[in-house]
């Protein structure tokens, strides 16, 4: 079910919330004693920091490896999940973690890649994360998260330093990938004995890389509970292959690349007619929507969700992805192969250097990621960039801190203190096409962060953040690289300037590299996600150093 904010709920509760934690940070310069933990009692949320950062909640206890020192930080319901046993070869993953080693953060990445296929498993996934490491969404403190329809997320820290017109280091990516969404009425006639379903491509899917993939389904499915009356949504996956696109055999005279009908001729079959298991009268009343739907799909959707009557589905929103699961490929496991990298990479990195990110005393500034949908297809929508989602939130946060001095002054104090870091994927060298690219601008897969620019403003970088994120690189010892398109080709557009224009905040666009952009199954660097857990990491840790640096 869709999140409502606390700004929505309870603006009063939240204000009181907010402001509690100012006139604790302004007006005591003696910190809170650290509670100390018992045998009974859980260790604080940081002191299992690193073994939510590494992922090992539920995971296989051969691949938790951990070392003694560490596991004696863990709660106890942890140090049953770990492997005390290191070869000489092996080094301890929580360790690796706490240093932001990229390497460590490889088979996190793949692991959410594969378990969370749709924008709604994503969000679910990422707020599970802020919630174990104590984000909170209505709970005095620091640490806040806040959803917009179930598919954007923005969560953010408050410095126990914070100061009336501090600024706000923001990062912001999108989440949404290319797909193909189920119609309203997705049921088909059946043709030549096949079960074919109604989809409608979302962005640029359906391309040519869609055919032949082992498609699977899902998303989230509104239902009214017939007892009670109330309306809730659920999220649902189907783990193994549902759908196929096939082409045609080129015996038949007709090529396959580009020239095929989107509407008529990319239609996915699901299943084969079948008199025994197709069900002879509708499934719910006349009017009902699991009616527009094929029958088996309902039937099957329902089974997953423990659903009893079909007429409670009052509608979904179910979409097609690669069914294939992420995994590492290469000689030396160099790469990382899966489907919706764009721009997954940068948002999972992003969230995870939130969470990596350092609390101390002295910080001021409140540091903040906000993932949004619909960039793929302009950002227009409420949950967009373009929406009214981060401004609010920005906005509301410092009228809750500041009740006595909020105005347009502070706000517009506050931006010109902030930086917009514009998180998005861009393309790697691709070695059979350097023709295309120019030679100085070649970014490499497991290198670091590429800075990204556009001298037409489909991007926001300038002179000035560029120097920014580069000496953002240099205190956290990350490398970055630079990346322009060529005057011949076309440039792809970001959420930065749409943000940046909008609240008036300095802004640079960057990102981790891939080959095969916009393809239903693409390529990076298998440390590209750890280089930008730390790059993201130090960027919200050093936003007021390097901020204080320039006149």
């Amino acid at each position: 079910m869709t999140k409502l904010t606390p700004f929505m709920l309870s603006a009063r509760a939240s204000i009181h919330s907010l402001r509690e934690q100012r006139d604790q940070a302004l007006s005591s310069s003696v910190p809170a004693p650290t509670p100390v933990p018992t045998a009974t009692s859980p260790p604080p949320c940081d002191k299992s920091r690193n073994f939510v950062l590494a992922d090992m909640d539920g995971r296989d206890t051969r691949d938790n490896r951990a070392c003694a020192s560490c596991i004696s930080k863990l709660a106890p319901g942890e140090v049953g999940q770990v492997n005390w046993h290191l070869a000489k070869d092996q080094a301890c993953r929580l360790c690796q973690v706490a240093d932001i080693e990229p390497a460590a953060f490889t088979k996190p990445f793949c692991d959410f890649l594969a378990e969370n296929p749709t924008i709604f498993h994503t969000v679910e996934y990422f707020t599970k994360k802020l919630n174990q490491l104590g984000f909170q969404e209505v709970q005095p403190g620091g640490k806040y998260w806040v959803t917009r329809n179930g598919s954007s997320l923005i969560a953010f820290t408050v410095g126990k330093a914070y100061k009336p017109g501090n600024g706000v280091a923001i990062i912001g990516g999108h989440i949404d990938a290319l797909t193909a969404k189920l119609k309203p009425v997705s049921t088909k006639p059946n043709k030549a004995g096949y079960v074919e379903l109604g989809v409608a491509p979302y962005a640029g899917a359906l391309n040519q890389t869609w055919w032949d993939r082992d498609l699977s389904i899902g998303g989230r499915v509104v239902v009214r509970d017939e007892e009670t009356g109330k309306t809730s949504t659920k999220l649902v996956k189907l783990d193994w292959p549902i759908a196929k696109i096939p082409t045609l055999a080129p015996h038949f005279g007709v090529g396959m690349m580009g020239t095929n009908n989107a509407e008529t001729q990319a239609v996915p079959i699901i299943g084969l007619e079948s008199t025994k298991n197709t069900p002879s009268e509708p499934l719910a009343p006349a009017g009902s929507f699991v009616n527009t739907q094929p029958p088996r799909l309902v039937q099957l959707i329902a089974k997953e969700l423990s659903i009893e009557s079909y007429a409670s589905i009052v509608n979904w929103e179910l979409e097609l992805y690669d069914s294939q699961p992420a995994q590492t490929g290469g000689l030396d496991k160099e790469f990382i192969f899966a489907g919706r990298i764009d721009d997954k990479i940068c948002s999972w990195s992003a969230l995870t250097g939130l969470l990596a990110a350092t609390n101390d005393e002295g910080e001021g500034s409140i540091k903040l990621v906000a993932l949004f949908d619909d960039e793929e297809i302009g950002s227009l929508l409420r949950q967009g960039a373009r929406g009214n989602f981060l401004p609010n939130i920005i906005e509301r946060t410092v009228e809750a801190l500041n009740p006595q001095t909020f105005g347009p002054g502070l706000i517009g104090q506050t931006y010109a203190k902030s930086f917009l870091l514009s998180a998005d994927v861009t393309h790697a060298g691709n070695p059979n096409f350097l023709e295309k690219y120019l030679t100085e601008h070649v970014p490499k897969l497991n290198v670091g962060i590429v800075i990204c620019s556009d001298s037409n403003g489909h991007m926001t970088t300038d002179a000035v953040s560029t120097a920014i994120l580069q000496r953002v690189g240099k205190l956290s010892g990350c490398e970055t690289q630079l990346f322009q398109i060529r005057n011949d080709s076309r440039s792809g557009g970001t959420i930065g300037p749409a943000l940046s224009s909008m609240m008036g905040v300095r802004s640079a666009d960057a990102g981790l590299p891939q080959l095969s952009m916009h393809s239903i199954r693409a390529t990076t660097g298998s440390l590209d996600p750890g280089l930008g857990v730390k790059f993201f990491k130090g960027f919200l840790d050093n936003w007021e150093k390097v901020d204080a640096e320039w006149h």
